[in-house]
């Protein structure tokens, strides 16, 4: 075969091989990291189902980690199986990193990950809604009606506002490496008080329900399906000013 031909056959096939694998590659590079929402303490998977839902509809791949044992033992001990979970969500997808959704106790096993277990690597962008970060006075309810230490559920004993659990998790830095945090949480939580407590300092974005919509009504365990909130949520895995939509079903 002479030459030129050759060249010309060579440049060809480059050519044609770049038209079949570039977009590809663009595609991966493109498409958003995995969701994995982290659910609260007795929330079992299919309440999580909704916000799969919309995450998907807006192209994300979400999956749900529902807590050991509801969410009822050791904070520490769930936020392993959460790493575990999240490397086998990398596995099936491919993904180098993920994006984890927190509600409620959830958002403490994710900063557990991030912080101790090595999700700074692996984690992208954090979310919480309604997250006791500095503590929860309600955890002491039963205490206080004297029918015992969070009635001797673990998890509620590592969420009072001042237990070890709290303090070691927020000692140093608030928010860890390059992982976005932001925070939604609600004026109307009737489980994280002071509500303030739902907040992270340190570069973190917070931002009260109320202070963008100031009618809108959103209590704990809704933080998980409303429109408004999940408006935030879209916004912060996006990278994006939170901009809240106060009108959203």
């Amino acid at each position: 075969m002479k030459r030129p031909l050759l060249s010309f056959l060579v440049a060809f096939l480059a050519a044609l091989a770049a038209l079949v694998v570039t977009p590809a590659s663009a595609g991966a590079a493109d498409r958003p990291d995995p969701v994995v929402i982290v659910n609260g303490t007795f929330g079992p998977a299919f309440f999580y189902e909704p916000l799969a839902a919309r995450l998907r509809a807006d192209g994300n791949d979400a999956h749900i980690f529902e807590l050991t044992n509801l969410g009822t033992g050791d904070i520490a001990a769930t936020a392993r199986d959460l790493a575990r979970f999240v490397d086998g969500v990398r596995a099936a997808t491919g993904a180098a990193k993920v994006d984890l959704v927190g509600h409620s106790q959830g958002g403490l096993v994710a900063r557990h990950y991030v912080k101790y277990l090595g999700g700074e690597a692996t984690v992208d962008s954090l979310v919480s809604l309604g997250a006791p970060h500095y503590g929860t006075a309600v955890a002491n309810i039963a205490d206080f009606f004297g029918a015992g230490n969070c009635l001797g559920i673990v998890a509620c004993q590592q969420m009072a506002v001042g237990s070890d659990f709290v303090n070691e998790l927020n000692a140093g830095d608030d928010t860890i490496g390059s992982v976005r945090y932001t925070n939604l949480y609600t004026a109307l939580d009737e489980l994280v008080r002071p509500v303030a407590n739902a907040s992270l300092r340190d570069g973190a974005t917070n931002v009260l329900i109320q202070s963008q919509c100031p009618v809108r009504a959103v209590a704990h365990v809704g933080l998980a399906l409303d429109g408004t909130v999940y408006d935030g949520v879209h916004d912060a895995l996006l990278g994006n000013p939170i901009r809240l939509n106060c009108f959203a079903v």
